[in-house]
């Protein structure tokens, strides 16, 4: 099985488990942009931009839950790293 962490995260569903912004815990939204710090979420008819430091999400309802502190690479980076059992 691959690892969330190492997919294509643009066009999926991201899910905020957590955050410093606690106003943004539960929201959800279809991935449409990533860069290095910060994601970029269609949330119904507007476009946030989050930044992944600040972040615990979940992607397309997988029960892993990544830590976006540890994800702050770029996209193309990311897809071919080796991560760390958790």
């Amino acid at each position: 099985m691959t690892d969330v962490r190492n997919l294509p995260w643009v066009g999926g569903v991201l899910t905020v488990v957590d955050a410093a912004d606690p106003s943004l815990v539960g929201r959800t939204g279809l991935v449409v942009d990533e860069t290095r710090q910060t994601i970029q979420v269609l949330d119904g008819e507007r476009q946030i931009t989050l930044g992944k430091s600040g972040l615990s999400f979940s992607m397309d309802g997988h029960d892993a839950v990544i830590n976006g502190s540890l994800m702050r690479q770029r996209p193309e980076d990311r897809t071919n790293r080796n991560y760390q059992k958790v």
